[in-house]
């Protein structure tokens, strides 16, 4: 067999450093993707600005992000005069991701206003997505504000009232970093994790028509934020109905601070380089958004919109380090081989490849569905099993990947001068915010059973199928079986009340979704090799498989799927 020969191979060193590299450029399915999921005109104007930021992401905002990582922020509670505050100093290196974030790249407002990178409208969430997508495989944590004020902008459009967007909106969608107001998310108390109901913070009507919030909310991320979206109980009754949605100013009119204070911040596993903290509400001053006793429905809107952004984001940290150990594989060399030119370690980087992908995919179609819902063109149904089958699997399979790639390096991958411990650290995170796996598990079975999704899921399933590349003749019996069993058995597991089979179901309606979508995508010039991956989803992740049986001999298609990934 021929070796593999890279576009991309620099000369041979002991330790493969790949700093430096255009991580638009290295991926050899980026381009193609955007060109597929975005109107023609639009792909031709952000190809220049993706591939720009593939150099900054490989080379300027990784060397940042290293630095922020091992420089997190602190708190002063009180200043040198013995005065009451709640600065969070950052690094240096992370205000600079967070100029170019906001600034230069306008992610948090680019789906909201025109003018963005020099576009005349709000762009489409697949052009947010492909951005941050992008982004992140440099930089994680920053990518959780970013998400977060966008959503709390979109959630603000949505159900608050006219002059207060009016007032606030731009200053959530600003490029000007002196006049910007990030966003953040104040929802978990103590006793209220994943159990919104038990919220005690309370809310207290004011004459002028403001509340005044009270109580103490745990988890905090991006604390010193502008702005921040609140739960609390305004209402006398027990459970979710006493909940509503509040916003949240850091800054009162005459520039005063608003009484609440940062207690201090979370020493984490990952995202180090951004601040995560502890509030105290003291009486702080917010406007209510929504109904009354409705909060945690519009709340749920925020999340789901965080919930695919935590998806997108466990899907751009397992694209760096598939890019990082299919570097590794190809420069490092042992018992006289590359490590790329190896069986084993080939079948390895196609395992990653899979997962990776399929989570890029279903990244776009669950963006596609949001688009579609709002404009009226789709159920919200469709949209509503999206977001937690993304954040489910996606962000489970992440920890696997970013922990191979670790291993793909070897003993060098478990320093932390290197890029994979922090991959490692933060893909933990996804699991976690936005509701734990067996959480959003459970509401996929919730979307079926209250919001009557899984036709809307098959449907989709079906036109992607009818309008990709079609399924080897080998194989169709086969697919044709696997999504009507997959379904049946989501249905039977949402009908049954079976919650323990919760987490089976959401894994096969995810993998049916992905295998659709890549063959979708394969109909397309330049993704053409996205009908191998298909294939290897149905028959590694849905189709049974015998323990005892020797595998197949795939050495072929593991060769073919890499040399496009070169």
């Amino acid at each position: 067999m021929e070796p593999f020969v890279s576009p991309q191979v620099a000369a041979a060193t002991p330790i493969p450093d790949s700093r430096g590299l255009n991580l638009f450029r290295a991926d050899p399915y980026a381009g193609p993707l955007a060109r597929r999921y975005l109107p023609a005109d639009l792909y031709a104007h952000l190809l220049p600005h993706l591939d720009r930021l593939g150099a900054l992401a490989g080379g300027l905002m990784d060397e940042l992000a290293a630095t922020a990582d091992k420089n997190p922020p602190t708190l002063s509670v009180r200043s040198r005069a013995g005065a009451d505050e709640s600065r969070i100093e950052k690094h240096p290196a992370y205000v600079e991701l967070e100029k170019l974030a906001y600034g230069e790249f306008g992610l948090a407002a680019l789906s909201h206003r025109g003018g963005v990178l020099g576009w005349p409208e709000p762009m489409p969430a697949a052009a947010k997505y492909a951005l941050s997508h992008l982004f992140v495989q440099a930089e994680f944590g920053l990518c959780c504000p970013v998400s977060m004020t966008d959503s709390l902008a979109r959630t603000l459009r949505k159900y608050g009232d006219p002059a207060l967007v009016e007032r606030v909106l731009p200053q959530v969608t600003s490029q000007d970093f002196d006049t910007l107001r990030q966003g953040a998310m104040f929802m978990t108390e103590q006793g209220a994790g994943s159990d919104v109901s038990a919220t005690e913070v309370r809310a207290e009507a004011q004459p002028d028509g403001t509340w005044r919030l009270y109580g103490d909310k745990w988890f905090c991320s991006n604390p010193d934020a502008g702005f921040a979206m609140v739960l609390a109980r305004s209402e006398p009754e027990p459970g979710l109905k006493g909940v509503s949605l509040f916003l949240l100013p850091r800054d009162l009119a005459d520039g005063s601070h608003n009484a609440y204070r940062i207690l201090r911040l979370k020493d984490k596993l990952g995202t180090r380089s951004m601040a995560s903290g502890e509030i105290r509400l003291e009486g702080a001053t917010a406007w209510l958004v929504g109904e009354r006793g409705r909060g945690f429905k519009q709340m749920a809107d925020m999340i789901n919109n965080s919930r695919l952004s935590n998806g997108m984001r466990a899907a751009g940290l397992m694209r760096r380090a598939l890019t990082e150990a299919i570097y590794v594989s190809q420069h490092r060399r042992a018992f006289g081989k590359r490590l790329i030119d190896m069986p084993l370690m080939q079948r390895q980087l196609v395992k990653m490849t899979v997962w990776t992908e399929q989570a890029r995919s279903v990244m776009f179609q669950t963006a596609r569905a949001l688009a579609a819902a709002e404009q009226g063109e789709a159920p919200p149904s469709l949209a509503r099993i999206l977001t937690p089958l993304i954040k489910f699997r996606a962000c489970r399979d992440a920890r696997k990947v970013t922990g191979d790639a670790m291993e793909v390096r070897g003993g060098c991958g478990y320093i932390e001068e290197w890029t994979e411990p922090r991959l490692v650290r933060d893909a933990h995170l996804g699991s976690i915010w936005e509701g734990t796996s067996n959480i959003v598990a459970l509401d996929v079975l919730r979307a079926i059973n209250r919001e009557n999704s899984l036709p809307a899921l098959r449907g989709l399933v079906d036109t992607l199928l009818a309008e990709g590349a079609p399924c080897p003749p080998g194989l169709a019996a086969a697919q044709a079986q696997a999504l009507e069993q997959s379904f049946a058995f989501a249905a039977r597991a949402a009908a049954d009340d079976r919650a323990e089979l919760a987490r089976q179901a959401a894994s096969l309606l995810y993998h049916a979704v992905s295998l659709a979508a890549l063959r979708w995508e394969a109909a397309s010039s330049g993704l053409e090799t996205r009908a191998l991956l298909a294939d290897q989803v149905l028959l590694h992740r849905l189709a049974p498989r015998d323990p005892y049986a020797a595998a197949p001999d795939e050495t072929a298609v593991c060769r073919d799927i890499l040399r496009h990934a070169l």
